[in-house]
């Protein structure tokens, strides 16, 4: 029954195929001229480029609709921005420039000698002048820009450094965490340290003169010479987004090495002695074809308007891979036809046997990345939406514009004429080849003579690995395989890290460098936003409810206990208290609070409106997050935190915010959402694999080396140092549609051979298919090596991701699931009694998936004689 189901799919799909070969066998120019004008007219879609480009990287690298953008927007519509500037109080990162300083020793920064330094560069920043001056544009409070606590401290003057008692890390009610660290104590007076770190803050309403003057601070410290005493990292608020934007610029001469080093390798890989059979032309055009793809369909969607992110930049170096790929197929089964018979029966055997198999894997692939869709980062739904669509015109184009040209080359081996000049070379006789006579092929078969990587595989591998003793070799190489492979999976990393966007050597990543070095000992100062307009904030019960809350928040071992919390409430209460106010009673407690908050410095905490307060929020001092992983066990803490709080006698009703929580979102849907993916994807290939394989058991199989390559390839990420991010999750969900393509294949030639032993058909499958895994394993990579050049992480990482996907995929179709295959006598078993009740021509039912040998006794269209 399930040959039967698997017969009629392919063969209706086979016999579409067989017409269409010979149509385009007999008129090659017409599709070759249609899909270069079609190329040429969506390829105009380019034009859009920049307008389609998305690069910003909070809308691309977070989760859509994730918690803390809906937390963020509670708190800007609750607490709208003062004209009173507070660092502690941003809903947003601000719009700032910051210097981290060091001793050019890596000693205490703390000296007379190295402060002098230190006033003079704040002095030349102070003084840059573009369109405004910074006294113009800086953040003020009470009419004064905000200064820096450690200059403010000395009086900018550094003869005071060493007389200043300067306790840490808290100094006359300022907090120092993130102004000096390295820092070295006797008791809480600070001793030494060995950073320290300057900011200079910008009014963020002023957006059209800001970026100016950051581009300005960006410029003088780039080009200022190194200090005597101190060295200096820099950084803006917008450096990084600059620095993310300026990647694609490297990566462009990278995609002209790529396609040079595409056509040299499939050139090579179909080249031959024989100067008529040889295939130069052919391969050439192959790689044509996939470019074509990409302008056609990278110009479509710009055209639609799509999104066109950082992400896609990658789409084309694996799209040529994968083009390449199908072009071998289809060359391969062209190889196999007989060569006395006209073109547009050749092609259309060739496109008999091809045509199944090319719609086969660019269904799996193409499935894989419309999963991708699902995912809530708008960087892999783009990247997924231009690569199925690219990997569509792949498609296309093959059987049409490489069809073509695979019939005129064809024109051309039919009379006879040389490869380079096209002239008249006498014929071959035997196997005899040289540069003035070709067109030699097997007189027996009236075929084109095996490729010596064939033959290789047909008289050395498959025997050699078909021994018991390498099968068992073979099973302890995979369980050792497997071993690191688990071992890896438990040392992976969640989440993207922003400094990985920026280039190598970029003064993004050594500002990032540093902080890390000095400045992870206390982490951001979070916010607790109680939004509940009913809550009583002057009734006895509910602020008991309140304290246990806050006394919770405390508690947490990533909460520092050293500092309390920033409360006006409290502040409030000890003012009452002081000022003999019953703050219990409902009417003096909303009677002296706006006054209060004015004279306090907590206006801007308390959403205070037609006497009744909205919202209010408080502040807890977080320490030691220094890893992907204390970020999320914090964020995961506080709001596990939030929702007890919503469930104590008198529930509070709050939320937790930071603006870094924007980018901490991954870590709440990466490992979720990435196995979601896996699993749907897996069962859609498993589906596929169901109605390919005439066999049950074998699609399990399949089932199990999708599993077994994913395990690898997340296992081995892990130790070669990348982490689940949003950009390797895209890879993850690849993987599944390239292992499909070479487990599925082979498992497919293993059960459809007409060898009677389990190992005669595992040198059988081999034979049929070993070339061909070897030829788009190496086209694929190729395709994707020269990233491994780049200096962006993005680009690296999806080389890397990708190398093993395509590694451990080959692994498994020409080693690991070959010898797993002879162990299954079911699939054996099942063929054997299948065939006792098909016709003695049973081969006309069977479809080989990857450079398939054509049999004799098919019956072609008779339209094409």
């Amino acid at each position: 029954m399930a040959k039967c189901k698997t017969d009629c799919i392919e063969r209706p799909l086979s016999l579409a195929f067989e017409k269409l070969g010979c149509v385009v066998g007999r008129h090659p120019c017409v599709f070759l001229l249609l899909s270069l004008y079609v190329a040429a007219a969506l390829g105009a879609g380019f034009v859009f480029l920049q307008e389609r480009e998305a690069n910003d990287i909070e809308d691309q690298f977070t989760p859509i609709n994730g918690p803390a953008k809906l937390e963020r927007a509670i708190v800007v519509e609750n607490f709208p921005q003062s004209e009173e500037f507070s660092e502690l109080r941003l809903a947003s990162e601000g719009t700032y420039a910051s210097l981290i300083i060091t001793d050019l020793q890596g000693e205490n920064i703390l000296t007379e000698a190295a402060f002098n330094e230190i006033i003079e560069i704040d002095r030349q920043v102070k003084s840059i002048m573009t369109r405004n001056t910074f006294e113009n544009l800086c953040a003020k409070t009470k009419g004064r820009c905000i200064p820096n606590a450690i200059l403010d401290i000395i009086n900018y003057n550094a003869t005071e450094m060493l007389s200043s008692n300067i306790t840490y890390p808290i100094y006359n009610n300022i907090f120092l965490g993130t102004t000096i660290g390295g820092v070295k104590l006797n008791s809480s007076e600070l001793t030494s340290a060995r950073a320290v770190r300057l900011f200079y803050f910008l009014d963020e309403k002023k957006t059209k003169e800001t970026p100016y003057w950051l581009d300005g601070f960006v410029k003088l410290l780039s080009n200022s010479t190194e200090q005597k005493t101190v060295h200096v990292s820099y950084f803006t608020s917008i450096s990084r987004q600059n620095e993310f934007e300026n990647n694609s610029d490297s990566i462009i001469p990278l995609f002209a090495v790529t396609y040079v080093l595409a056509i040299t390798i499939s050139v090579l890989s179909c080249l031959r002695l024989d100067c008529v059979r040889t295939k130069v032309w052919v391969a050439a055009l192959g790689v044509v074809s996939a470019g074509m793809a990409v302008l056609a369909s990278f110009g479509l969607l710009m055209f639609c308007g799509m999104p066109f992110a950082m992400t896609v930049q990658t789409a084309p170096f694996l799209i040529l891979g994968v083009g390449v790929d199908d072009m071998f197929i289809m060359i391969s089964c062209w190889q196999k036809t007989e060569v006395d018979k006209d073109v547009e029966v050749r092609l259309a055997e060739t496109y008999k046997e091809a045509g199944v198999s090319i719609t086969i894997t660019t269904l799996t692939d193409v499935l894989a990345f419309y999963v991708g869709l699902a995912t809530p980062f708008r960087s892999v739904q783009s990247f997924c939406l231009y690569t199925s669509t690219a990997l569509l015109f792949c498609f296309i184009f093959n059987i049409t514009f490489f069809g073509a040209c695979l019939a005129l080359n064809g024109r051309r081996e039919k009379g006879n004429r040389h490869w380079l000049t096209c002239m008249k070379v006498p014929e071959a006789t035997g196997d005899g080849t040289g540069c003035c006579v070709g067109g030699a092929y097997d007189e027996d078969t009236h075929k084109e003579f095996e490729m010596p990587m064939d033959s290789f595989f047909k008289n050395y591998y498959g025997p050699f690995l078909t021994r018991a003793w390498v099968k068992t070799l073979v099973c302890l190489i995979y369980a050792g395989y497997l071993a690191v492979s688990i071992y890896g999976c438990f040392q992976i990393q969640e989440g993207l890290d922003v400094k990985n966007l920026a280039e190598d050597g970029s003064y993004v990543g050594s500002y990032y460098d540093k902080e890390d070095e000095f400045f992870s000992a206390f982490g951001p100062n979070v916010m607790l936003v109680i939004k509940d307009e009913d809550f009583q904030y002057w009734n006895t019960t509910a602020r008991k409810s309140l304290d246990l809350c806050l006394e919770k928040f405390q508690n947490l071992s990533m909460a520092d206990s050293g500092i309390l919390h920033v409360s006006w409430l409290s502040a409030y209460m000890t003012f009452g208290l002081n000022a003999g106010f019953d703050l219990d009673n409902e009417t003096q407690f909303k009677s002296h609070l706006t006054a209060f908050l004015t004279q306090f410095g907590f206006s801007q905490d308390v959403n205070f409106t037609n006497n009744q307060i909205h919202a209010s929020r408080m502040f807890i001092q977080t320490a030691n997050i220094r890893t992907s992983l204390d970020e999320k066990n914090m964020l995961n803490a506080f709001r596990e935190t939030a929702e007890i709080c919503g469930k104590l006698q008198t529930p509070i009703d709050l939320i937790v915010y930071h603006p870094s929580f924007i980018y901490f979102d991954q870590f709440a849907v990466i490992i979720s959402n990435t196995i979601q993916n896996l699993v749907v994807a897996t069962v859609a290939m498993l589906v596929i694999s169901l109605l390919l394989i005439p066999n049950p058991l074998c699609s399990l199989w399949v089932t199990f080396s999708i599993a077994s390559v994913i395990v690898g390839v997340a296992g081995f990420m892990a130790l070669w140092d990348v982490s689940l991010d949003a950009v390797s999750m895209i890879i993850l969900v690849i993987c599944i549609g390239f292992s499909v393509d070479f487990s599925a294949h082979i498992s497919y030639a293993f059960v459809s051979s007409e060898k009677s032993s389990a190992n005669e058909k595992a040198m059988d499958a081999i034979n049929k298919l070993g070339y061909p895994i070897i030829q788009g394993a190496v086209s694929t990579i190729a395709g994707v090596v020269v990233l491994a050049a780049a200096k962006s992480y993005i680009f690296r990482t999806f080389f890397k991701i990708m190398f093993l996907v395509i590694l451990f995929g080959a692994l498994h179709g020409i080693i690991f699931i070959p010898v797993f295959l002879t162990f299954l006598d079911t699939c054996s078993n099942s063929h054997e009694k299948n065939k006792e009740n098909l016709p003695e021509h049973s081969d006309t039912s069977e479809r080989k998936v990857k450079a398939i040998v054509i049999q004799n006794d098919w019956s072609v269209d008779p339209d094409c004689y």
